[in-house]
This record gives structure tokens, C-alpha cells and sequence, in this order.
């Protein structure tokens, strides 16, 4: 599968070359890596391949007047847009791709404007992926496995032409071939119907066969598919009768001999749909049974954990029973049963025996960031939060934490990010976070409190992590009240506390507030001055607090 997934990868950017602004482009999810600039350097295009950063600017995409060299010449000068010279698109990150700028460049796409894309995914966890709008216009997305073999030395095996097809059977085919496997944009099979001419070129074929077919159903469906077709054909087939092979010509047969004999290309396409192909269509908090029928509850905690010594116990049809220990605990007591019992046969157990087996529960763990927006936090060091924010992140990421980003300025907080594990969209929302208004410290940890509960009944151990400058200045009912502001936010911290949650406590204003150090003695929570917190004390704080 390994030397398959490679050579799938080197045919498709061959075809690329062929036809990119027909085919629309590649989606290549690999890290950086020999192995990446090996199969890049493969691609060998007639167009030149220029670089598309994920930050640039409309006036560099769409072009435009350049002002200032107007105003110096007098005269009217533009800017040349990023595709007024014909070429192919490569965009490093595309996992990072902002929407707006994936729009855009989707409707540059469908208006003829672009020459094809290559688009560089780096993503790790699912949910980092090139946006949905580039990729749905890219014939290929290509993830070849392990590391890439050898080239072999010699002549490569020549590949059978097969059965010459007209152009409206291979529509009719690769139509029902996306339909039988739920794709249903109209998208898909134009971009195969692309990709089997393409292959027919480089084949120095004109015209197209059932190949050329299997070919581009092969690169094409497999990562758009959304079900997996069920053999509905019989095993032997009975034989039409003489008369009817001899009274129908080839070329008429119905809508259900549309698919070649065998059906070669379904055959194809599912031996090389992804694994966890079904995976991102079950409901988030459920699980698939074997047999497909239902979803199971979400569990209390994420994981089983290692054995503990077993406990007494009765049995409530949800606890698991520990033979061994039940039989030890009542071998003791069997020479006195058999003397009181003399009738019965066999062991004699009473519940005072049942032994119930134990697990150490070990669930995912939660940073609830709570970052104080507010205007005298931006005036201060919202910049230098943030960086700190990012080594939080990092020790977060290294330790597969799930995030959630909170921010609270003028009267409430709010939740900008739920829980999540992409460092990715972390970073974008922390780096989008605005600043100005009052600060509202008690809403901010009130709503970090209800989070943190919230998840906690979840089966994940929540830790807050609040950043602020602690000038406290808005209380919970929305006034603008600097006294009743700190008790707010006291009597929420004390309730914090006493649900037994974790927190830590980063200042963030130029000088250390004694409020701050007051309301990490409240939380019980270690309490960290920013001007003073390099990397390793804030990555040893809050592993401290997570693994307290």
C-alpha cells in the first residue's frame, strides 16, 4: 500500500502538469520532509510555480492603484495582481488558510482567473485541514504513506490500453460511480472526465478507454467518497439468452450495465479509500458498535486506566466482579458453611464475599484560558500575554490537553474557542482577540467556573488559567463599581476553590498587584508575575497545576 500510495501521488501531479488549470490543483498533506521535496520535485509543469503566502493582502491578490507612487507621478499607476502573470499557485500551510482568503481564491478559481493550486497541508489532527472550498476544486489530495521507496531501475511495465469508451459513456460512468459512493457534487466527475484525458494524453492515446477510467476514478473519488457501496450482484450471474446477445448492440445497453462488467471501477476506488473513511461521520460523543446499528453514551471518564486492588462491594449490573478475589475472600469460611449447610453442593459465597474489581481512571485533561481583553490589559501587556499564552499552548499541545479560550472586557465574558485540540485554531482566535472596555474579572472567572464544571462532568480534569492585570472594575450585575467588582470577583474564586478545580494565576501588568496575589491565595492557585516568568517557570507552572 505504501509503494501504491507513492506512485498514485507521482501519477497525479504527472497529470497535473498535463492540464493544472482543468484539473484545478493538488492537495499534498505532508510535513515538511525529504521525502515531500522528492515528490514536489517531480512536478514538472510547463507554468511557472510561484509561492501564494496565506497572509497576502487584497491589493497583491486583486491588484489595485498604488497610491503612493500616484501621488509622486501624478499619473496612475496599479499594482499587477498576483495571477496577471500566468502561473501555478503553490501555498505553503494551507491548513492555516484563512476563510476569507479561501473564498476568494475559490472564486478566482471558478471565473478562469487561476492556473491550478498546490496546496501544502501540514495539518496533524483532523480538524487542521485545507479549507473545504480549495480542496472541493482540486481533482487530487494526495497522503502517501511511510517513506518513499526506491525507484526501481529498468523499463516500467507498459499498462494495458483496454476498451476504447465514447466520452458520453464515460460520463454516464463516472457519474454513477460518484453517486454510488455519496458524492454529490457535480465537481467530481468533471475533474475524472478531466483526469482520464489527461491520462490518455500521456498515454498518446485520442481517444479514452476503460483504463483511462479506472485510472482518474482511482485519484479522484476515494477521498470524496462518503459511503461504501455494498456488492448487490450476484455471484454467478445467469447468462442472457442467445437471442438477446444477438439482438442488442453494443452501446445500448440500460442505466444498470452503465458500470463495466464486475464493476472494475467501484472495485477500484474502495481499495484505496482512507481508513477512518466512516470516522468523521459519526456524531461527536458516540461510538460505532460492531455491528453499525445505534451509538453508544458518552463515558464518564476517557479512559479505562491500570488495575487497583479490588473492594467489597454489590453487584448493581454495572461493576465488574473479581473472581479470584471473591473465591480467596470465601475459601476461608467453607469448613464452617459446610458444617451450618450440610445439604448444599458446591462453593458456598455470601455478598459479604462478592469482591468488585477497580480501575485507576485517568481523563483528558482541560486548560481553560481566561484572558483579560480589557483597555488597561491592552494599555499594559495584552502583547506579552499572549506570547505567554503560546508556551502555554505548547506545553498544552505536547501534552495532547484539550483548550478552551475565554476573554472578558467591557461588562461579560465570552467563549471563543470551545475545547478543542487544534493548537491551530487556538492561536488564531488568541491572535484575532481585541482589546478596550472595562474589566469584568468576576464574569470572566464565573464563566471559566461553569466551563470548567461543564467539562468536568465530561470525564475531562479542568485547570483555569487566568491571565489579567487585576484592576477589577466591573461587577457581575454590569456596573461600573470598583469595590463591589473585588468582592465579585472574590466570591466567585472562593466558589472556584471549593469545587475543587485547579488554577493558576498570571499577572500581566508592569508591576506585581497585590489584588492578584490575594486572589491566587483565594484560588489556591501558584501565582506568576509576568515582567519576571520566562518560558521554563511558566511551562513548570502549569505543569505543576495540571499534574497537582
Amino acid at each position: 500500500m505504501t509503494v501504491e500510495s507513492w506512485h498514485n501521488a507521482a501519477l497525479a501531479l504527472r497529470l497535473l502538469a498535463v492540464d493544472p488549470a482543468g484539473l484545478g490543483g493538488a492537495v499534498i498533506r505532508m510535513r515538511a520532509s525529504p521525502d515531500r521535496d522528492a515528490l514536489l520535485a517531480t512536478f514538472r509543469p510547463a507554468l511557472p510555480v510561484r509561492k501564494l503566502p496565506i497572509t497576502i493582502s487584497d491589493e497583491q491578490l486583486f491588484g489595485g492603484i498604488d497610491l503612493s507612487a500616484t501621488l509622486a507621478s501624478s499619473q496612475v499607476i496599479e499594482n499587477k495582481s498576483y495571477f496577471q502573470e500566468t502561473c501555478i499557485a503553490q501555498v505553503p500551510m494551507a491548513e492555516r488558510c484563512p476563510p476569507a482568503l479561501a473564498a476568494k481564491l475559490s472564486q478566482l478559481a471558478d471565473q478562469s482567473l487561476t492556473q491550478g493550486f498546490l496546496l501544502i497541508d501540514e495539518g496533524i489532527e483532523p480538524d487542521e485541514r485545507t479549507p473545504d472550498t480549495l480542496a472541493d476544486r482540486c481533482a487530487f489530495h494526495l497522503a502517501p504513506e511511510g517513506r518513499k521507496p526506491p525507484v526501481p531501475a529498468g523499463t516500467p511495465p507498459s499498462v494495458p490500453a483496454g476498451t476504447e469508451v465514447s466520452t458520453a459513456d464515460a460520463v454516464v460512468q463516472l457519474t454513477l460511480l460518484a453517486a454510488r459512493f455519496g458524492i454529490t457534487s457535480l465537481r467530481a466527475p468533471t475533474l475524472a472526465l478531466r483526469t482520464a484525458r489527461a491520462h490518455a494524453e500521456i498515454m498518446n492515446r485520442a481517444h479514452l478507454t476503460d483504463t483511462d477510467l479506472e485510472v482518474a476514478a482511482s485519484l479522484v473519488y476515494p477521498h470524496r467518497a462518503t459511503v461504501v457501496p455494498e456488492d448487490d450482484t450476484p455471484d454467478d450471474p445467469p447468462p442472457p439468452p442467445p437471442a438477446e446477445q444477438d439482438d442488442c448492440p453494443r452501446g445500448d445497453s440500460d442505466e444498470n450495465d452503465a458500470l463495466p462488467d464486475g464493476d472494475i471501477l467501484i472495485d477500484a476506488v474502495k481499495s484505496l479509500l482512507p481508513k477512518n473513511l466512516l470516522d468523521g461521520l459519526v456524531p461527536a460523543g458516540t461510538t460505532r458498535t460492531s455491528q453499525g446499528s445505534g451509538a453508544g453514551q458518552k463515558r464518564t471518564s476517557n479512559r479505562r486506566g491500570r488495575p487497583l486492588p479490588s473492594r467489597p462491594g454489590r453487584l448493581d449490573g454495572a461493576s465488574r466482579i473479581d473472581l479470584i478475589a471473591t473465591l480467596r475472600a470465601a475459601a476461608p469460611w467453607q469448613p464452617l458453611r459446610r458444617q451450618q449447610q450440610p445439604d448444599r453442593a458446591g462453593l458456598l459465597i455470601t455478598p459479604a464475599d462478592i469482591r468488585l474489581k477497580r480501575y485507576a481512571e485517568h481523563s483528558d485533561r482541560l486548560l481553560v484560558f481566561c484572558v483579560d481583553a480589557s483597555g488597561s490589559a491592552a494599555v499594559s501587556r495584552l502583547g506579552e500575554a499572549k506570547g505567554a499564552i503560546e508556551l502555554l499552548l505548547a506545553e498544552a499541545y505536547a501534552s495532547r490537553d484539550h483548550v478552551t479560550l475565554i476573554s472578558f472586557r467591557g461588562t461579560e465574558a465570552e467563549t471563543l474557542l470551545p475545547p478543542t485540540r487544534s493548537l491551530v485554531q487556538t492561536k488564531r482566535r488568541l491572535s484575532a482577540l481585541p482589546g478596550g472596555g472595562g474589566t469584568p474579572l468576576a464574569a470572566g472567572l464565573q464563566t471559566a467556573m461553569l466551563t470548567a464544571l461543564q467539562n468536568r462532568s465530561k470525564g475531562l480534569t479542568p485547570t483555569v488559567v487566568m491571565i489579567t492585570d487585576g484592576r477589577a472594575n466591573i461587577a457581575l450585575d454590569g456596573t461600573a463599581n470598583r469595590a463591589q467588582a473585588g468582592a465579585d470577583a472574590t466570591q466567585v474564586a472562593t466558589a472556584l476553590r471549593g469545587q475543587g478545580v485547579a488554577a493558576l494565576v498570571i499577572d500581566m501588568s508592569n508591576r506585581p498587584q497585590p489584588a492578584l496575589q490575594a486572589l491566587a491565595t483565594t484560588l489556591d492557585a501558584p501565582y506568576i508575575a509576568l515582567p519576571r516568568a520566562d518560558a521554563h517557570k511558566l511551562t513548570g507552572a502549569v505543569t505543576a497545576a495540571l499534574d497537582g
